[in-house]
């Protein structure tokens, strides 16, 4: 038999279809989706919507404990629809201006820090312990945010520093309202906060070579598998 142009007119070609609007959930889905649009009766028409979200569900197993999942699916289905379907909604509906409307502009820092080597979480730091009432309490954070600093300090310059200078620091970042110098506060030496940043730097290099060493091993041991199978294999051959 012979075909022709003619014998094949009532094939369909995806480059002659709507584009897919979720590729994920296939051709039939999206055809199935349009069909329901198409109906006329709204009570035949919600049946037939509540359907395809347990078609489109089961496609997705694992995703049913998650919360808002059937949300999503209802999100979806009108996506698929072009938003022009018609039918009752256990959730607000989707519209195109919801579903494609852009996220607000996150707002970026404008001045870099002029002591970068403390990060960029120490302000937010100083800010807390400003808000503490006067006591204990907030003379202890205080302490604690000026040996990280110190501690902070020395990790990036390795010469000694003096406290008087990380008061200086912590004085200046507060804007004036915390002073340790005047209350005469010593904070931890440089030998121990020294001592502190290499034991966690020899941490961190033995993990990263246990990582390395570990994965040495699997390739090796993979490639011991691999010669082992082909000896078995040779040998079987020639027996």
């Amino acid at each position: 038999m012979t075909f022709t142009s003619a014998n094949c007119s009532h094939l369909g070609y995806n480059t002659t279809k709507n584009k897919l609007i979720i590729p994920e959930y296939g051709r039939h889905i999206q055809m199935m989706i349009e069909q329901i649009s198409l109906i006329e009766d709204r009570e035949k028409r919600n049946k037939a919507a509540n359907y395809a979200i347990t078609v489109m569900g089961d496609m997705n197993p694992h995703l049913r404990d998650v919360p808002d999942f059937q949300h999503k699916l209802w999100d979806q289905l009108f996506m698929m629809a072009d938003f022009k379907l018609d039918v009752d909604c256990p959730f607000p509906i989707a519209t195109r201006e919801t579903v494609y409307a852009k996220p607000d502009i996150l707002p970026y820092p404008q001045k870099q820090s002029k002591y970068r080597y403390y990060g960029n979480n120490i302000k937010s730091m100083i800010a807390e312990a400003i808000k503490f009432e006067e006591g204990e309490m907030k003379d202890a954070l205080i302490l604690v945010i000026a040996n990280h600093m110190k501690k902070s300090y020395l990790s990036w310059n390795k010469d000694n520093v003096k406290d008087e200078v990380i008061f200086e620091h912590l004085y200046e970042l507060s804007d004036g309202k915390i002073n340790l110098a005047r209350k005469e506060e010593e904070l931890s030496t440089t030998a121990n906060l020294i001592q502190v940043n290499k034991k966690q730097s020899n941490k961190s290099n033995y993990l990263n070579n246990n990582n390395n060493h570990s994965n040495n091993q699997r390739s090796s041991n993979n490639n011991n598998n691999k010669k082992f199978s082909k000896h078995n294999h040779q040998t079987k051959g020639k027996k």
